[in-house]
């Protein structure tokens, strides 16, 4: 009696590990596994932006930019070289020569006024300008992954809509087929009714289609095989809850992502605009060497010297001036002063300046029109919002009448005042009401993401910044 009670708990006990092992193969394939309460705007955002391969990839090379520019700290470091060699020389008159040669020099900057700092800031704000157009370019993505998702929240509501409307219409052809067979509706009607109900059927398939595509798309986006369960909802009776314009308008300035690239641009041209006006000044370098030789080793003789170069740069005149002193000992002293000019090496330069103060006064305007723009986006944004909503409202109060009229229908029809086929077109014109109020509820949706994406906030954060603010319409 032992054996079979044996046998069948340790059936269960593999049956159990076998679905907890087999868990998240299916949650992998399946995509159930983000989360139990289904896929939001947010989660779709955020997931669209983690399977972008080409961000990822241009993320890696700014990363990869970043660390060759933190290793440009070496510049203000002594700056190293060693040199060997020997030098063997045989003579058929005279004695050989054999000479071995090592040295070590250095050369130190000293000062520059300023330029290698300005350069490396000019490096830097370069990063962070590439860094603002990663942030739009994973914005972007998430924005499309967002408006695929409302895309297939609509399609189906349009969908579900339309297939409420074609049982309709399937029951009323029912009754309309039983009517003519007992000589109470003509043939003529019998047949429209069902050329209404073939092309119910034809749209029906166009927007199954449609939706087909719309989630093909997104899992296409979300990088999943198959769609997850979708939390958010096309609600037609939410009333949004939007920020006031000054509220919009004073955080669009902060932490929109275009202006952001614009002070990065700014940034960029003052900081090229000191470097042009710093060129003309000279740099100062510290130098310096020491040297082993000798006909063989241990190598006996060394010597040594320091100095200091100026080197300068201007369209009109370039060159540099070096003086080094040392000694070779036991009984030599050197001294040398060098001195080298180039006459009018680059006149053209002479208006790098003017250049760049130029392409400095053309961002800020460009900065200070964007930054109108995006105000007065951002007041229209708020107020397209609230025009949207009573649109919505309108729509739901065409669709209440739709319904009246509708009831109305139907009574005189049990009238004998119209005929089955005029209830049937009042259906499709309530069923039209019913998709109005979908597109009004999801122009809505669309809307409030056009004025998140302009605040640069996630999907979902404008009502809690509203809530925050206090504001609501």
């Amino acid at each position: 009696m032992m054996r079979p009670k044996m046998l069948k708990l340790r059936r269960l006990i593999l049956f159990i590990a076998g679905m907890v092992l087999a868990s998240p193969c299916i949650r992998a394939e399946t995509g159930l596994g983000i989360d139990e309460a289904g896929l939001g705007f947010a989660d779709a955002a955020r997931m669209s932006v983690e399977t972008s391969e080409e961000l990822r990839n241009e993320y890696m090379a700014r990363n990869l930019r970043e660390g060759a520019w933190a290793w440009g700290v070496r510049a203000y470091l002594p700056r190293f070289s060693i040199s060997a060699s020997e030098d063997d020389r045989v003579s058929d008159i005279g004695a050989d020569s054999f000479l071995k040669n090592y040295s070590v020099s250095v050369d130190q900057l000293l000062w520059d006024g300023g330029r290698l700092s300005l350069s490396r800031k000019m490096e830097k704000a370069e990063l962070d300008f590439t860094g603002s157009k990663l942030k739009q370019m994973a914005q972007d993505i998430a924005e499309a992954a967002v408006s695929g998702y409302r895309d297939v929240l609509q399609g189906r509501s349009v969908l579900e809509i339309r297939q409420k409307t074609r049982e309709s219409l399937d029951e009323q052809l029912r009754i309309l087929r039983r009517e003519a067979e007992l000589g109470l509706a003509r043939q003529s009607e019998l047949v429209d009714a069902e050329i209404t109900v073939a092309l119910a059927d034809l749209e029906i398939l166009s927007l199954s289609m449609d939706l087909e595509d719309a989630e093909w798309n997104l899992a296409e986006k979300l990088g999943l095989r198959k769609l997850p369960l979708l939390s958010e909802r096309i609600d037609t009776d939410r009333k949004p809850a939007l920020p006031p314009s000054a509220t919009a308008q004073s955080l669009a300035v902060s932490r929109n992502i275009d202006l952001a690239s614009l002070r990065y641009s700014v940034a960029r041209r003052q900081a090229e605009l000191r470097a042009a006006s710093l060129s003309w000044i000279p740099s100062l370098h510290l130098t310096g060497s020491f040297a082993l030789s000798g006909r063989q080793y241990p190598l006996s003789r060394y010597s040594w010297s320091v100095g200091l170069s100026v080197d300068f740069v201007s369209p009109w005149i370039s060159g540099n001036m070096g003086a080094s002193a040392g000694r070779d000992p036991p009984y030599d002293r050197n001294a040398r002063l060098q001195q080298t000019v180039t006459p009018a090496p680059d006149p053209g330069a002479a208006f790098s300046v003017k250049s760049a103060e130029l392409a400095l006064a053309y961002e800020r305007s460009r900065y200070e029109t964007a930054s109108r723009e995006i105000l007065n986006a951002a007041d229209r944004g708020v107020k397209k919002c609230r025009l949207l909503d009573k649109k919505r409202t309108l729509a739901q109060e065409a669709l209440e009448l739709e319904g009246e009229r509708y009831r109305l229908s139907e009574l005189k029809l049990s009238l004998g005042e119209i005929t089955r086929i005029d209830l049937m077109d009042a259906r499709l014109d309530y069923a039209k009401r019913e998709a109005d109020l979908v597109d009004a509820a999801a122009a809505l949706l669309k809307a409030e993401r056009e004025l998140e994406r302009l605040l640069d906030l996630r999907p979902g954060e404008l009502s809690t910044l509203a809530e925050m603010d206090g504001g609501s319409i």
